[in-house]
Order: structure tokens, then sequence, then C-alpha cells
């Protein structure tokens, strides 16, 4: 009687806290991720997982500088009863603030099911805070930290509690984290150190770590192993191995750079610094100093929540500012505190650093901007005085829907005006679901609109069976239906590593012997749709286009199909044989 008294209150909570995200989640979308719309970037996973739905192999039939784990892991995304575009919207949204909320429980070793409204509150506000004006879309940055995160969460709790399942489902979660993304293979050693030097865990046996090994590498496993019966690994090896290598060097050039015509963020790191001394002697000495000590370190720690606070406020969730890398500098300096007043090696907070640097490994977005949260978050869990009271349900409650409330504010102002690469909110008038029903209630600008309805007027105009609209438009294959005969959906200069120019060629060559193909160039730049550009009416056959890299000419050079033109976009139409 008594299990079933304590399980009834968890498992209300547990559906509450899950109602509570998917509420979030669409109420993000709704008010935020169905406005803007970028050709380039939107639609890049979606049409991977158009591929293995089409049964293509990766890294095999389709290439990338990066695995491709993502693609499964988005398959979900064809279950949301939504259309495509909004549907994967929520999915990213579901597991950014599932993220957040296990690594807040990671960071505190204690459960959502325990939390009181204050921290719920905070939480769910820095889920808001990471979302920042990041862009809702399936993306494999995500992907890793949404793994890391859960599988770290997982172990920690699995090996505190002894349950097997979360234990086993954490480390596959990390192994799984490595097929997303090269750069979250850091998370795998992390998780084998948890596992072999978590403090309440009991004794390792060999049998037992032996398969927990093996769980933590069945992802990889899986995945490499079908790529090498497919007869794929040295292509992959040189795919993956091939790309410009990244060190996430702006996080400690930050502290080199100039930061000319506007203040240096890093001015806000020696206050909390100076703030964790004042807090970690006065801690170290409380039974000398008494209610004096007390008092100091709780005006010290207001004070240091009040740099944190204005670090996010001032920031304005700008997509690719400095003020991410702050954050994860004053979280980095409040490890320290950990350490002083919990008499412990601060590894959760370092770990959560290196997830950090982990998600800055990027070409196109060396930021931390994922995490900006938790950074905040896990300062404010640093400082609070371990001796101070819990609020009461009520003060609490009211405290964190407060800040809830004041950065939902903030993140709805910030997209309104700069919604990710397109035109401020009141420009957005345009539905594309008009032109096509995976992407409706998505709404951009007349640009944008322009260019997404002159490929669909190309595809009724061209019929074919295998279409490809170059360089870089990885959207089209999973709106519209069509199979993209490349083996690359963003051809660009950095993704094209290993052998993945001649395979581009190759491509073009056999597609001109079987025909039924219709090849369209961009002549307008994704940039300039970005600034609300005009798109032409039409353009000739022989007009030029977009070239990013040289395989664009290569494969020109290979195609025999008429030369056409249709809106903005000239290329090679060959009917079907």
């Amino acid at each position: 009687m008594d299990i079933k008294e304590r399980s009834i209150p968890a498992t209300r909570k547990s559906v509450l806290l899950a109602a509570g995200t998917a509420l979030l989640s669409a109420a993000v979308v709704a008010r935020i991720g169905r406005f803007g719309f970028n050709p380039t970037d939107q639609g890049f996973v979606l049409a991977q997982v158009w591929r293995v739905l089409h049964g293509e192999i990766p890294q095999v039939d389709f290439l990338g500088p990066r695995p491709f784990g993502s693609a499964y892991l988005h398959l979900i995304d064809q279950l949301v009863p939504a259309p495509l575009m909004i549907g994967s919207s929520f999915v990213m949204m579901v597991q950014l603030t599932v993220a957040t909320f296990a690594l807040a429980a990671f960071l505190t070793g204690t459960s959502p099911l325990d939390w009181g409204p204050l921290r719920l509150g905070l939480v769910f506000t820095a889920a808001l805070v990471g979302l920042n004006t990041y862009p809702l879309m399936a993306w494999h940055t995500v992907d890793g930290v949404f793994l890391v995160a859960v599988g770290w969460w997982l172990l920690d709790s699995g090996l505190r509690s002894g349950s097997r399942w979360r234990r086993l489902l954490g480390l596959f979660c990390l192994g799984f984290a490595i097929i997303v993304k090269q750069s979250f293979l850091f998370a795998a050693p992390i998780g084998l150190l948890i596992l072999l030097f978590h403090p309440t865990a009991p004794p390792k046996k060999g049998w037992r770590l032996l398969g927990d090994v093996l769980v933590l590498g069945a992802a990889p496993s899986l995945y490499f192993g079908v790529v090498t019966v497919a007869g794929g690994l040295r292509s992959a090896i040189a795919q993956l191995s091939g790309g410009h290598q990244t060190w996430g060097e702006g996080l400690f050039l930050f502290w080199t750079a100039e930061f000319a015509g506007r203040a240096d963020p890093r001015t806000y790191v020696f206050p909390v610094l100076l703030g964790v001394f004042v807090i970690a002697v006065a801690f170290q000495a409380r039974e000398r100093l008494g209610d004096f000590g007390r008092w100091l370190r709780i005006v010290t720690a207001a004070c240091v929540v009040a740099v944190v606070v204005f670090v996010v406020a001032d920031g304005g969730f700008e997509h690719a500012g400095n003020w991410p890398v702050t954050l994860l500098w004053l979280f980095s300096a409040a490890a320290i505190l950990d350490a002083v007043v919990r008499r412990r090696l601060p590894w959760r907070y370092l770990a959560i650093a290196c997830l950090g640097w982990m998600a800055s490994l990027s070409w196109g977005y060396p930021l931390p901007g994922l995490l900006a949260g938790i950074f905040a978050l896990g300062v404010l869990e640093a400082v609070r005085p371990p001796d101070l009271p819990r609020p009461p349900a009520l003060a609490g409650g009211v405290l964190g829907a407060t800040a809830f409330v004041l950065a939902g504010l903030l993140l709805m102002s910030a997209h309104d005006k700069a919604p990710y690469a397109d035109r401020p909110q009141g420009e957005l008038t345009k539905d594309l679901g008009e032109i096509a029903a995976p992407m409706r209630g998505v709404r951009t600008n007349t640009s944008v609109y322009t260019y997404v309805a002159q490929i669909r007027g190309c595809l009724d105009r061209y019929p074919a069976s295998n279409v490809a609209i170059l360089p870089d438009n990885p959207f089209v294959a999973p709106v519209f239906g069509v199979r993209n005969p490349f083996p690359l959906d963003w051809p660009l200069p950095m993704e094209l590593t290993g052998d993945s120019p001649e395979r581009m060629v190759e491509a073009a060559e056999r597609l001109d012997r079987e025909g039924n193909y219709l090849v369209l160039f961009q002549t307008v730049k994704a940039v300039s749709l970005t600034a609300g550009g005009p798109v032409p009416d039409a353009v000739a056959p022989d007009a030029p286009t977009i070239r990013l890299s040289g395989v664009e000419d290569r494969i020109k050079d290979e195609l025999t199909g008429a030369e056409v033109s249709c809106g903005s976009f000239a290329g090679y139409w060959a009917p079907p044989r």
C-alpha cells in the first residue's frame, strides 16, 4: 500500500512534466518556430531522413563529412501529426527542453520529480534561454546535445539508484551521440570515467563492465558495420576525416579578442570570480562568522545572480553574440565554488563545460548557445547557500513563473526582430503551405516565397523522377517528394570531403546516360533571399549561376539534356525515355 501511495504522485508529476514539455514546445513553435524559412539549412537533416526512408545507406549512397545518425533519430519527425516542417520544429524544441531537464538533473544529482516550483520554473526558463534565436529545425548539433545530456543523466541516476535499464540506456545514448557528429565523440570517454569512478556506484565486476562497454559501442558498431558490409568503409573514413579541423578556438580566443564599439564581455567574469571567492571563504569560516557570514553569502550570491541575469538580458538572445561564451566561463568559475562548498571534484560542472566545448566544434556556429540556459542555471545553483531554507511553494512558484515570463518576452522580442536567416516577423506574410503541404504553417518573406514557388513551377513544367537544384536547396527532396540523384544534399565547399567531388561527377555521368532528370542551378544567392532581395521572374538558359565550388561546372559538363530555364533557375532537362 505504501509503495502504491508513493507511486501515484510520482506518476502524476511525470505526466504533468511531459505535458508541460509538449505544451511549451507547441507554444514556441506556434509563436516563434513557424516564422522564417532558410532554403539552405532547413530541410538538411530531413533530406537525409528522406534518403534513409527510401533505402539509401549513409556514407555509401549519400555522403558527408559527418556521420548520419540524425537521419535515423529524426525518423520520429514523420510520426508527428503535423505538417513536416512544423512537426520537425516541435521535435527539436522537445529535444532541447528534455536536454535542459536532463542536464539540470545531472548537475544537481536530483530527480525532476523531487523539484519544487522554483527549480521547475527556472529549468523551463533555461530551456528558453538555450533556444535563444537558434532556429527550430532538425539539426545534428541539437541531436548531439540531446543524446549526451540524456545519456549522462540516465547513467548517473542509474548508478545512484542501481537501475540497470537506466544505466544501459544512458550508455547507448552516449554511443549514439558519436554517430550524429564527431564533435560528441568525447562524451563517450567521459561516460566511461563516470561508469568507473562514480562515487555512489557499487564495486565494478568484469563481466558487467564488458557488457556496459558493448552497449556503449552498440550504435557506432552497427552503423559502421552496415557501411563496411556495403563496401563503403574506406570512403567513409576519407569523408569523416577529410574536413577542416576545428577545436573550439573561439572559446579561448575570447580572452584575447578585441571588442571594439561595445562593452567588453570579459569584465563580467571577474566580479563573478570575486563573488565565488567571497562565498567560498565565508562558507569555510561560517562557524566563526555566524549570522554575518550567512548574510554576506546571501548578499554576494544575489550580486552574482544579478550579473548572470544582466549577461543574459544584455545578450538579447543574439544568435552569434559573445554572451553564451561569457556564460560558459561564468559556469566554469562556479565549478570552483562547487568544489569548495561540497568538498569534491566538480565533475558534473566540468562534464557540462566539456559538452559546451563539444557543441562549439562547428564550422557555421562555433558557439555553445544551446547550453546557455544550463550555464546560467548552473551558476545560480552553485552560489545558492546550502543552508538557505527552501522558499514557500507559492513564493517559489511566483519567482519561477516570473523568470519564465521574462525570458519568454525576451525570446519573442528577439525572434520578432531577427528570425533565423529571414526578415523581421512583420515582413513574414507569406504561408509556404500554399506551395507544398509539408510546409503548411511556415511563414516567410515575399522573396523566399517567390523562390520556393518557382521551384514548384519548375517541377510541374519539367517533370522528371530525378531532381536536383544546386548548390544548396536540401529541402526540395523531402518537401516535394522527389529523388535527389546526387550523393550530397548540400555540396558546399567544406562538405565536399574525401571522394565526394568525384562521386558527384560520376552521378552526373550516370544520370545523363539514364535520362529522366531535371538539374537546375541557382542564380539567386541564399543570403539575398534572407535580405528580401529581388527574385527575377525569368532568366536565360545560359544565365550565370551560383558557383560555390568547382563541382557545379563539372556537373554541367556531363549533362547533355535540353538547356532550360524557369523562374530564376537555369539548367538541364531530359524527359523519361
